[in-house]
């Protein structure tokens, strides 16, 4: 199995796990709200959704998804074929949230595991923000000593492209650092309640994520805010 479709199965999986869908449905929500997944396709997903149901993590079900059964039907529409995730597929999943090993530090894997911090145990989210944040850190050092060597042989758009690239990767540094001290806050939080009152550690705990100030509302602590 590649690692780009290792990711899709990753994806859908955890899509699922929240409830079942029909393929277009998955198909959007793979778009929409999982931004590395915006260039596949139906010929992409439906080769995946064969495998998981071969493998026994899903099941095929004629009828409807809820958001369906709020619409009227329709006479003599064909019906669709509805996705479910079975126990050992919801098992399986699980078992993929709780794995912290290099593929999770990688650019498209780390954006898909990421997108389930939700259903991720804060231990395992620590694991794998710490080692997002040491494989960047390793790939600006090499930005760095290359732009430092080349940087006389280059015409200026090309050393410009290069300070592009570096910079992005310096602001996902800083927004892991962000992330990483939250969890830490929390699990600190957790750990020093003794009424119990404090979340625990279980899947579908957020942690407590940096929350950042929509700049388009007045500062309540401004006082020409009206």
């Amino acid at each position: 199995m590649s690692r780009r479709s290792g990711i899709l199965e990753f994806a859908v999986l955890g899509l699922l796990r929240e409830s079942p869908m029909h393929g277009y449905e998955l198909r959007k929500r793979l778009n929409t709200s999982l931004g590395v997944f915006r260039a596949f396709s139906y010929g992409s997903l439906y080769p995946c959704l064969k495998t998981l149901v071969t493998s026994g993590w899903l099941i095929e079900e004629t009828g409807s998804t809820p958001e369906d059964a709020l619409a009227a039907p329709l006479a003599g529409r064909r019906a669709k074929i509805v996705y479910r995730l079975t126990a050992e597929g919801k098992e399986h999943f699980e078992d993929l949230l709780s794995q912290t090993g290099p593929d999770a530090y990688e650019d498209e894997h780390f954006a898909a595991r990421f997108a389930f911090f939700g259903q991720t145990s804060r231990d395992v989210r620590m694991r794998v923000l710490e080692g997002r944040r040491s494989r960047l850190e390793e790939r600006l050092e090499k930005m760095r000593i290359s732009f430092a060597r080349t940087r006389e042989r280059l015409d200026d758009y090309t050393l410009e492209l290069q300070r592009h690239g570096m910079e992005s990767v310096e602001r996902e540094v800083r927004w892991l650092n962000e992330l990483i001290e939250s969890e830490r806050a929390g699990r600190d939080q957790q750990r020093s309640d003794p009424s119990g009152a404090a979340q625990q550690d279980t899947s579908g705990e957020t942690g407590g994520l940096p929350r950042h100030r929509d700049s388009t509302r007045p500062d309540p602590s401004d006082d020409t805010a009206t």
